[in-house]
């Protein structure tokens, strides 16, 4: 049964105005114009993280050990990373005695699809990454990426992902009867933000949406799915291919939870953060 806490946070989350943000494309673009004019502060509560920086992008460091990570945050690739992904890196990286690298990306549009995910990339072969993982928008880059490493012959990665983005051409009909009651998320406006992550690319490019693309030749995968969010669609998806396919996917799938509840402060997102953890250390 859920928690108290977890029952709370629809109402939690509608009074913050989270729905309101994706209600239309135009909000969407206005907020968009809106953080470009004033961005948002990235940097990570003090103590926490050492900074350096590369190719241009604020570079993170989280942790200590030999074994490297990349975390790509969520926002729908709009909005910067917050209090809420800062806390579950350190804890991620804590427990599995790991360095997790934090890359703050350029958002969309000033920079787009194609050019990142390949920046994140050369990232991972850089410092030799064994895991790359993210949440949202995150989740689905970090595929994305890995699939990126397998065509350039890299060893594989391992991939976890908080409900990730995996389609944004959003086109899926359990998409739009999911997003009815989902008090985080709507179309609209993650459509629009969308367009502004694609590019020139189409948005059924596997840089954009990693659901087309290939899983052959990936690591093994991790999925946390909560079913009360939109992205639910996505996550069955690739559940099912990846059990056509035979590939290796650890899916966790939890009645009643929101978007990303592995980082709202709810008994359920503890259970989740262990299954990370985990998945880390094998």
């Amino acid at each position: 049964m859920a928690s108290f806490a977890s029952r709370l946070m629809p109402l939690v989350i509608r009074l913050r105005g989270s729905k309101r943000r994706y209600a239309s494309a135009e909000l969407t673009r206005r907020r968009v114009a809106q953080l470009r004019a004033k961005p948002k502060g990235w940097a990570p509560p003090e103590g926490i993280a050492t900074q350096s920086s590369w190719r241009g992008w604020p570079l993170y460091e989280v942790g200590s050990g030999d074994r490297v990570a990349i975390y790509l945050h969520g926002g729908a690739n709009i909005y910067e990373i917050d209090t809420r992904h800062w806390g579950l890196v350190a804890e991620l990286a804590r427990r599995a005695s790991i360095r997790i690298l934090v890359p703050i990306y350029p958002l969309a549009p000033i920079d787009t699809a194609g050019p990142i995910i390949e920046s994140v990339a050369d990232l991972a072969v850089e410092h030799d990454a064994f895991a790359v993982l993210g949440d949202s928008a995150g989740g689905g880059m970090s595929l994305a990426t890995a699939m990126v490493l397998r065509d350039r012959g890299v060893t594989p990665l391992r991939v976890s992902m908080i409900s990730p983005s995996l389609d944004l051409t959003f086109t899926d009909p359990r998409v739009a009867e999911l997003a009815k009651t989902d008090p985080w998320l709507d179309i609209p406006g993650a459509a629009a933000a969308a367009e502004l992550y694609r590019g020139e690319l189409p948005l059924t490019d596997p840089h954009v949406s990693s659901i087309f693309g290939s899983l052959d030749g990936l690591g093994p995968l991790q999925l946390l799915i909560g079913t009360r969010d939109m992205l639910w669609a996505d996550a069955l998806r690739l559940r099912d291919r990846t059990a056509a396919e035979g590939h290796p996917l650890e899916y966790h799938e939890v009645a009643g939870m929101l978007h990303v509840y592995p980082i709202l402060p709810i008994p359920e997102a503890a259970v989740a953060r262990t299954q990370i953890v985990e998945f880390l250390k094998r």
